[in-house]
């Protein structure tokens, strides 16, 4: 029987360069915001449901993520309703992904709102990535389309970083090198398949 080890972080925190590290070391990951970005894209299932609740940003493209995130941010009645349509569904591909591997010691759920959603309660350990506030800010700003406003609406919906280091079983850092971050990842692994836990 796997492990399943919950990969999390705030945002711009350096999460999906992580869950590359553990794909490089050949262990499967399940990333949830990949698989809504299937369900939202072309011919995806969500399509249809999502236009009836927001009509306009959809089209033969899928779902223009911006106009989505413009019409239910700030707006916690809608944020819920595209929530109580969208994670039904990555749990059935999530559960999906897991019987495909459950032959393999360790598998890796990455779930950007692990401990906001209540999913840290369905994995065996938790492993929250986190930089300094100053990289993650300057991450942040970097990409495009984004601001300070908008970075502080998506902080106010996620659990402090601080807390969530607390909450975990290990912690990964991301604000110095690569190689310390794959050398923290490497531990992890080792740990997980030794059945220890701290890091």
């Amino acid at each position: 029987m796997s492990i399943l080890l919950g990969l999390t972080g705030s945002i711009g925190m350096g999460k999906s360069t992580v869950a590359a590290m553990f794909r490089a070391r050949g262990i499967p990951v399940f990333d949830s915001d990949a698989a809504v970005r299937r369900m939202q894209g072309p011919g995806g299932i969500l399509l249809a449901a999502i236009e009836s609740l927001h009509p306009g940003v959809t089209s033969a493209n899928g779902v223009d993520r911006a106009a989505l995130g413009a019409a239910v941010m700030g707006d916690k009645v809608a944020l819920h309703r595209l929530e109580t349509l969208i994670h039904p569904e990555v749990e059935r591909e999530r559960r999906r992904f897991l019987r495909r591997h459950r032959a393999r010691p360790l598998v890796v759920a990455d779930v950007p709102l692990l401990f906001e959603k209540g999913f840290w309660r369905r994995v065996d350990l938790i492993a929250v990535v986190s930089a300094p506030a100053w990289k993650q800010k300057a991450r942040v700003l970097s990409r495009p389309g984004m601001s300070w406003v908008r970075l502080e609406q998506i902080r106010a919906l996620q659990m402090p970083d601080a807390v969530k280091r607390r909450r975990a079983d290990f912690v990964i850092p991301t604000g110095g090198t690569l190689q310390d971050t794959r050398a923290a990842v490497r531990r992890i692994i080792a740990a997980c398949m030794a059945g220890g836990i701290g890091g």
